[in-house]
């Protein structure tokens, strides 16, 4: 095995012969050090080899196993190297984040992890995250995100922390040629579909408000059609193979060649649990989002608004 290799965690997954849950678990708790590349995590071989050699010199009963559910979140114990965290979502924001808790705050890694909202918020439940993301809309209520953490993290002690808002709406190809002007003229006869996936904030956002509108999500042409990010929905209309999608401003921007219609200002929050070890660096994070040099990085991207960013929204 080369000291020059490395593994993505689907790799080491398959190796051990064990889930990638469990080696998110093993990261997690330092006994795979890993480090990030672009949207990946990697182990260094070096790293697994000695991991492997650590696991033969314990006793059986010692070595991880599966699970039918994950350990909750408890502060590890080191022997070297930063403790990852753990931060779920899509967003850009996200990225910068990550880079600045990575230059401010000592001994951790970030760690990026791709899901959507309300898988986020299952995956803190579960005890594999420690900073989540979520724009869930309640429909009844018109509140984002407040209602699913308290019936998700019932029981847990946290914190919401806004993030920022942003303009969220319909992209439609140049021009709307079906004169698309909110929510329900997604019933039109004709019109084409690019969804996202379930679990998504803009997923929840559409199934929502086609039930406030009464439309049958099977009378939309494409409902099934999915997409995983804001921008492969903008794509699919830019390139005609769809009518219509919901997603976010930005994205719109950044594709170009279609229109985007703003229909709700939805705000975009950050979830961490209280635990000993977070309170550690809970504060550090929240000077970064309070920071000038934080909120000009997110002001220069179209349809980020930063007047509420690093807000406590919520305690427990």
């Amino acid at each position: 095995m080369s000291n020059d290799m490395s593994y993505t965690t689907e790799e080491i997954a398959k190796l051990l012969k064990i889930s990638k849950l469990t080696v998110y678990d093993l990261i997690k708790k330092g006994e795979l050090p890993s480090y990030r590349v672009g949207k990946q995590m990697r182990v260094d071989a070096a790293d697994l080899e000695a991991y492997k050699q650590r696991t033969r010199t314990v006793p059986a009963s010692n070595q991880p196993v599966e699970a039918l559910s994950p350990s909750p979140i408890q502060p590890p114990t080191f022997t070297s190297g930063n403790r990852p965290i753990v931060i779920t979502g899509h967003d850009i924001s996200l990225d910068i984040l990550a880079k600045h808790m990575e230059q401010t705050i000592p001994a951790i890694r970030p760690l990026r992890s791709f899901v959507g909202s309300l898988d986020s918020l299952i995956s803190m439940y579960r005890g594999e995250s420690d900073i989540v993301s979520t724009h869930l809309l309640d429909g009844d209520t018109g509140e984002y995100n407040l209602p699913y953490i308290r019936k998700l993290l019932v029981g847990s002690s946290y914190v919401v922390v806004n993030l920022l808002s942003r303009n969220a709406g319909l992209y439609v190809q140049p021009g709307n040629p079906f004169g698309l002007k909110g929510w329900s003229d997604l019933d039109r006869s004709g019109l084409r579909f690019m969804n996202r996936e379930k679990g998504s904030g803009a997923r929840v956002l559409l199934d929502e408000q086609l039930r406030l509108h009464g439309i049958n999500p099977q009378q939309l042409s494409g409902y099934d059609h999915i997409q995983t990010n804001h921008l492969g929905v903008a794509t699919k209309v830019a390139t005609g193979e769809a009518d219509v999608g919901v997603g976010i401003e930005k994205a719109a921007s950044i594709i170009g060649q279609i229109d985007f219609i703003p229909l709700i200002q939805e705000r975009y929050d950050l979830v961490i649990l209280k635990t000993t070890w977070s309170q550690t660096w809970i504060p550090a994070l929240l000077q970064i989002l309070q920071s000038d040099t934080f909120q000009k990085e997110l002001r220069s991207i179209p349809g980020f608004d930063v007047s509420r960013t690093g807000e406590v929204l919520f305690e427990t």
